[in-house]
């Protein structure tokens, strides 16, 4: 007979037995402790090291006077500290590591791509006024016709090279590129009283010296902290002399006056101009406002080509998505049909150029569209020399029909789950009320198809619009538009003109026009987006 409570039929349930003394008990106990000294010290040696990239990244910005990125570094510093220190807040602590990557490698990179947007920053261009005087009194050193000749031993170390000279009145001097010379104690002297080493120094040997020649005879040493004050240079490795430059500062006119008494002075554009406007090179940077913005927008050589390529980029994007869509929906509808044989092995077959990569994909129909030696001319054609990579509409054609290859599996695989989510019940009464095929899909399957993909097929124009793989392994831009005046060609989509107009080689390095075509191109890809998106929200009545 069970116990029950008194005026229920539920039973009376015993308490489990209590140990002796009652509490945790003691192994538990040691068990959580023991957790929890591993979790501190590991929390510790996190921070550990945390904390000692912070305190090397503050140390380089106080030596470079960076305060805002300094007090910046600072405040997430303590703020990581607090977090991980203090007991409870657990999102925090989870969420934390992933903001601050986000703002390192996303917000951070956005903002200052705006910011240079708004600059003259490129080749020639970035740095301060300071130092672009600096280099200027470099770069235009002549010798010093009566000259005392500095004896010379060249050092070597971690690849840099440095002058040890002699003076004529005996004095030992050490300097690099970036460090003026400084007396050097302790230098090793010969029979002759010529400096030859330097504890921490590789001192060159003459074979040495023959076989890094130019990187030597190239180099120039501050004599001073002061640039009007010269710099030695070497012809031969074996002495040095001073030399001066040709162009005269004047601090307080901020002008520079030529050996013909000509007169350099700041143009406003970051770069001092003569009056025949002769650039002094290089410059500085400065905000110009909307300027890149104007020149892009105004600017013959500039404009026309930028239309040319925007126009190409929508048609790049659109045909991209509108082909793939097509044979990858039409594919899915074949391979999706009841009863088939071998689906899985076809639809395996189907997906293989998806897992392929994109850029050895390019390269690998570079070679195949070779002009004299691919496998399409030569056995496809039997032996013709079409241009499918310089004519600029076959490298059009060309671009299209290596993305069709690369983007149909993609759209193959969102198509035939679409397709296999679809209701039958909807297709079988279709058909019972006598509906065609073509009709059960053009008013039934496709518009149910749509409301899945539709988001996709978006995403996959923002993807082709700003698709660099193809278009730089495959064509690189190409054909050229040699009456450009930026590097654009026949295939260029905005990303790759974004590129060489940032890196390119031919027409220089603007940073600036760069920046601000990328913003050109964040602004159309959003406005596009908005408005397809908010389109889209008629197909959710179909649901």
């Amino acid at each position: 007979m069970s116990n029950t409570t008194p005026g229920t039929d539920q039973p009376v349930v015993a308490p489990p037995p209590r140990r002796r003394g009652g509490g945790i008990p003691s192994r538990v106990m040691a068990t959580n402790s023991s957790n929890s000294l591993r979790g501190w010290a590991f929390k510790i040696v996190l921070l550990g090291l945390v904390d000692s990239l912070a305190v090397f990244a503050m140390f380089v910005l106080f030596m470079q006077e960076s305060w805002l990125i300094f007090g910046i570094t600072l405040a997430v510093t303590l703020v990581i500290n607090w977090l991980y220190l203090r007991p409870g807040g657990l999102p925090a602590k989870y969420l934390a590591p992933g903001l601050l990557f986000l703002a390192v490698f996303q917000i951070f990179v956005v903002v200052y791509s705006g910011y240079i947007a708004f600059t003259n920053y490129g080749d020639g261009r970035n740095g301060t006024k300071d130092d672009a005087i600096a280099n200027i009194q470099l770069t235009s050193l002549n010798r010093v016709p009566d000259s005392p000749t500095y004896r010379l031993q060249i050092l070597e170390r971690d690849g840099d090279y440095s002058f040890l000279v002699t003076s004529p009145t005996g004095e030992v001097l050490l300097g690099g590129p970036d460090d003026p010379l400084a007396p050097a104690p302790g230098a090793e002297l010969d029979s002759t009283g010529k400096a030859v080493a330097v504890e921490g120094y590789t001192s060159l040997a003459f074979a040495d010296l023959l076989a890094n020649q130019r990187a030597i005879t190239n180099l120039s040493v501050p004599f001073t902290d002061d640039p009007g004050d010269g710099a030695l240079r070497t012809p031969d490795g074996s002495n040095a002399y001073l030399y001066l430059s040709s162009l005269e500062y004047d601090e307080a006119s901020d002008t520079f006056t030529d050996a013909a008494g000509v007169i350099y002075r700041d143009g406003g554009n970051g770069a001092f101009v003569n009056d025949d406007g002769r650039e002094l090179i290089p410059g500085w940077t400065i905000n110009v406002g909307f300027d890149n913005f104007v020149k892009a927008f105004t600017s013959d050589n500039i404009r026309g080509p930028l239309i040319s390529v925007t126009i190409w980029t929508f048609a790049f994007a659109i045909l991209s998505v509108a082909t793939t869509f097509a044979l990858g929906l039409f594919l899915a509808i074949v391979f999706n049909k009841p009863g088939m044989k071998g689906k899985k092995a076809y639809r395996l077959i189907m997906i293989l150029p998806y897992a392929f990569p994109g850029f050895l994909s390019g390269l690998v129909w570079l070679g195949l569209f070779n002009q004299d030696f691919g496998y399409i001319n030569q056995v496809l054609f039997g032996g013709a020399s079409i241009p499918w990579l310089t004519d600029p509409w076959l490298a059009k054609i060309s671009v299209l029909t290596v993305n069709l290859w690369l983007g149909f599996p993609y759209m193959f695989l969102i198509c035939t789950g679409a397709l296999q989510s679809i209701p039958e019940e909807l297709t079988e009464a279709a058909t019972v009320d006598g509906a065609q095929p073509w009709a059960v899909f053009r008013l039934i399957k496709f518009p149910l198809l749509l409301v899945s993909v539709a988001p996709l097929l978006i995403s996959s124009f923002a993807f082709n619009f700003n698709n660099f793989n193809i278009i730089y392994m495959l064509t690189g831009g190409g054909p050229r538009d040699v009456t450009a005046g930026v590097d654009a060609g026949a295939t260029d989509i905005l990303i790759t003109l974004v590129y060489k107009v940032a890196f390119g080689a031919g027409t220089g390095r603007d940073y600036g026009l760069a920046s601000a075509f990328a913003i050109l191109i964040f602004v159309i890809v959003a406005t596009v987006s908005i408005i397809s998106f908010r389109q889209t929200k008629a197909l959710e009545e179909l649901n």
